[in-house]
């Protein structure tokens, strides 16, 4: 059935097809797109046991040409989603209303804004509801509104966070706007699809930047590093993959820079881990941040990582040993590691080895299955 034939009540209709209606849990999204929520969403389907847990999401924003949308299909997972102009009123109704005929047992928020929009579809029913935090708990409060931040921030009283630091955040608000019960779940890795490769120096040291083209990513900080680095005369190239907003005024940036033939943004790619391959480092200079995918998928690639001290990026990146860690505003200090990692192969070689081993032990998407279904136990569910 086509997304968009949903009735003007906001009942959801199925966008895929279905190999089995039965759900055990449902997932609420936001949206499917080139994210990296979207691909722990993705992750997570991929390595659960789907015939135990049959799964359904639901998509609060649907675009049938999301990335995710085709890859989610092809696991003969549902999806469901909402005709485009149906109003956040009617949205709620219907999600109630596909929870009580779905009979779900989990209802599971995987972005904040629907954090309140998964409580409310659990209530008069036996699901257990949980909800999401995937950014510094302050910022996903703000990014929401005044009245949804709160809300989502408050219900459901179950809630999971891919990062310490937001963890810590929400267990010290003061106030009525948070969460009963924070548990921690780290991203994970598709360890076979980001394998381990030699870091071979092919002529010039080649860069690689991995994320949306938004602000607080600060794309504008590493490329003034990058300048500043080859106005030394050292001689390296910066690759940019990503889409978003910000894409016009990087590529202004770039030309008043001087880094034409130096800098490429070539939007969102499909392939990350061969972009890796092809690179000697990662670069990451997020302003505000949770758990980034970009970071773990280049320490399993044997990368050496360059980054900003952003969410749980200290915790990620062991400074000294699998890459450099630097304060968010100390542009000098992260242009002086950064020339350190581009004139010294050897050294990128020995932190991509010790990434990778630390993935290994510590990124597989098993610890985000176990994960998730402890948090899930922890919040009622019995599985059974």
């Amino acid at each position: 059935m086509n997304a968009l034939l949903a009735s003007s009540w906001g009942t959801p209709t199925e966008a895929a097809p279905s190999g089995s209606s039965r759900c055990r849990f449902l997932y609420i999204t936001g949206q499917l797109g080139c994210g990296g929520a979207e691909r722990q969403l993705s992750c997570l389907l991929h390595a659960i046991d789907r015939e135990r847990y049959p799964s359904q999401v639901l998509v609060w924003n649907y675009d049938p040409d999301d990335s995710y949308v085709n890859e989610i299909r092809s696991l003969v997972v549902p999806i469901h989603s909402f005709p485009q102009g149906t109003s956040r009123v009617a949205k709620l109704q219907g999600v109630r209303r596909l929870a009580q005929s779905l009979q779900a047992e989990v209802i599971h928020s995987w972005n904040f804004f629907t954090n309140f929009a998964a409580y409310w579809a659990a209530l008069k029913t036996n699901a257990v509801a949980l909800g999401s935090v995937r950014e510094e708990f302050a910022e996903a409060k703000k990014g929401s509104g005044p009245i949804l931040g709160r809300l989502s921030a408050r219900w459901p009283r179950y809630q999971i966070s891919n990062n310490v630091l937001a963890a810590e955040e929400m267990r010290s608000a003061s106030g009525p706007w948070s969460p009963l019960h924070i548990r921690v779940v780290r991203n994970g890795i598709d360890l076979q699809r980001f394998a381990y490769s030699n870091c071979s120096d092919c002529g010039k040291p080649s860069i690689v930047g991995v994320g949306s083209l938004l602000p607080l990513k600060r794309w504008d900080r590493i490329l003034r590093v990058v300048r500043q680095v080859r106005s030394q005369g050292i001689d390296c190239t910066l690759t940019i993959a990503g889409e978003g907003p910000e894409r016009a005024s990087l590529e202004r940036m770039v030309r008043d820079l001087g880094l034409g033939g130096h800098v490429q943004l070539i939007g969102a790619t499909s392939d990350v881990p061969e972009l890796l391959r092809e690179s000697r480092l990662l670069v990451h200079a997020s302003e505000t941040e949770g758990c980034p995918n970009a970071v773990m998928e280049a320490m399993a690639c044997g990368r050496a990582v360059l980054a900003t001290d952003s969410g749980d990026v200290p915790l990620l990146v062991d400074d000294g040993k699998t890459g450099f860690v630097v304060s968010r505003g100390n542009e000098k200090a992260l242009a002086e590691r950064l020339v350190e990692l581009v004139t010294n192969p050897d050294l990128c070689m020995a932190m991509g080895r010790n990434g990778r081993k630390k993935a290994e032990r510590e990124f597989d998407t098993h610890s985000l299955v176990t994960g998730t279904l402890d948090a899930y136990r922890a919040a009622g569910w019995r599985d059974e």
